[in-house]
């Protein structure tokens, strides 16, 4: 079985992250439930984990960190938490549904709301992007990578349009976390939304978001904290402000061992694999008859996806091949990016979108081309 399907979530992951949560589910209690041994060593690696996402992030102040359960968790946290009726806000065709439907639901509320247009190869204006402020323009909410066509945002250049407007820059870091350089001090960034369980290599049921010292988000979800039990109000103090109820500690343990083997690896080593892998299997792929490859490949600073379809076929009918012939996992559909594959023109028949991780070999990548070849002559696509 080969699997590229790492933009959904990474299959392939340490051995150490299942060790964790298996260490976990047997030691670990409720972190800030009780001074026990098991609490306390529960508390120890929530904490640890924190520091470590820090580290990662370029966050002087650990305890700006909140868990969540997966980048949506976070998005929504951030966008309904700091937006309100009469904002207007920014982002642009490149968003997953977890910015859109947000986003969507509040302009229902009184939020207006522009969207930049990519061109045909899913790459924004930043230009654009600096004409749609506004007087009342509060965010600039946007992807650092499309997780269609792997392009990657200079969100530096678009956190400085930030500060220099003085807006929230909320970024969407569930494609890149863990394999691209991110610095919120640097980069200019106001809140940071990041799943664990793709580039952090956690499991599933992980992520969480920065904020930045002095910025308040109502929170999503209220309730017990482990703090301040007589007070009729959630807590204001971070991280207990935005993780009401129980930490998912089993999956923050296994987040906490992703987390040491990128330490331990690099992000840049990770991220060279990663695109030494991608570039060889577009090479391999672009010139096959029958097969259209989709996103900006005139940059060397992409993530790890290449996405195609070959002829006027539908995505599924391909992957399905792919996954019953050959043994190669890949999404097809729409990968909840609507506006992304208006943009493409591919909203009828979706893409075939293949993603990699520094865990794939380059017999994988081989292998992968020439069952795309073997597809396209089927088709007609020539041989």
């Amino acid at each position: 079985m080969i699997y590229f399907d790492n933009a959904a979530t990474s299959l392939h992951k340490p051995a150490s992250v299942a060790q964790a949560v298996y260490n976990a589910i047997n030691t670990l209690g409720n972190s800030g439930r009780g001074a026990h041994g098991p609490a306390l060593e529960a508390a120890r690696t929530a904490y640890e984990t924190r520091e470590a996402l820090a580290q990662l992030f370029g966050v002087e102040d650990c305890t700006r960190i909140a868990f969540t359960s997966n980048a949506t968790e976070s998005l929504n946290a951030a966008i309904k938490g700091l937006i309100k009726s009469g904002d207007h806000v920014i982002t642009t065709q490149l968003e997953h549904n977890s910015v859109l439907r947000p986003l969507f639901e509040l302009e229902n509320k009184g939020v207006e709301l522009t969207i930049v247009d990519s061109d045909s190869s899913g790459v924004i204006s930043l230009s654009d992007v600096e004409r749609s402020i506004q007087n009342h323009t509060r965010a600039i909410i946007c992807t650092h990578g499309s997780n269609v066509t792997g392009n990657v945002l200079d969100i530096e250049s678009i956190g400085q349009i930030c500060q220099k407007h003085s807006l929230l820059f909320i970024l969407d870091a569930a494609q890149t976390a863990g394999v691209f350089p991110i610095h919120v001090e640097k980069q200019k960034i106001d809140v940071l939304c990041f799943s664990g369980h793709k580039g952090l290599l956690g499991p599933q049921g992980t992520g969480g978001l920065y904020v930045k010292e002095g910025l308040s988000l109502t929170p999503l979800i209220t309730g017990g904290s482990g703090i301040d039990t007589f007070n009729k109000n959630h807590p204001a103090v971070m991280p207990e402000a935005l993780e009401g109820g129980t930490l998912n500690i089993h999956g923050i343990a296994g987040l906490l061992a992703g987390l040491k083997y990128i330490h331990r690896m690099g992000t840049d080593t990770i991220r060279r694999k990663e695109q030494d892998l991608a570039w060889e299997f577009y090479r391999g792929v672009r010139n096959i008859p029958g097969v259209e490859i989709y996103g900006d490949f005139s940059t060397p600073n992409r993530c790890g996806i290449v996405s195609l379809n070959i002829k006027d076929y539908d995505s599924a009918i391909v992957s399905d091949l792919l996954a019953n012939e050959y043994m190669i996992h890949t999404r097809a559909g729409g990968h909840c990016a609507p506006l992304m594959h208006q943009a493409l023109g591919t909203q009828g028949r979706g893409l075939v979108r293949f993603s990699f991780s520094h865990f794939n070999t380059m017999e994988e990548i081989t292998y992968g081309i020439q069952a795309v070849r073997e597809i396209a002559a089927r088709f007609g696509g020539g041989k």
